[in-house]
């Protein structure tokens, strides 16, 4: 699975997926970056098909979005 996401400005970003039952199943970036746009692979392989919810941290900004697995 790709990931796009963007960083409004200079910070540290945090990308975690969660299962609709609110367990964080991985964290997919964890570190500095620098604004822009951006597409992250994440491998889902040990995830099972369905719908996840992924949450964004940059400073103060926070985007969720959802996403479908599908095998």
């Amino acid at each position: 699975a790709t990931i796009p996401f963007d960083v409004p400005e200079q910070a540290d970003v945090r990308i975690d997926v969660y299962d609709l039952l609110g367990r964080r199943v991985a964290r997919v970036v964890d570190g500095p970056y620098a604004a822009g746009s951006y597409r992250i692979s994440f491998d889902a392989h040990r995830l099972a098909s369905g719908v996840y919810v992924y949450r964004m941290e940059a400073g103060s900004y926070v985007s969720t979005q959802t996403m479908h697995i599908v095998r």
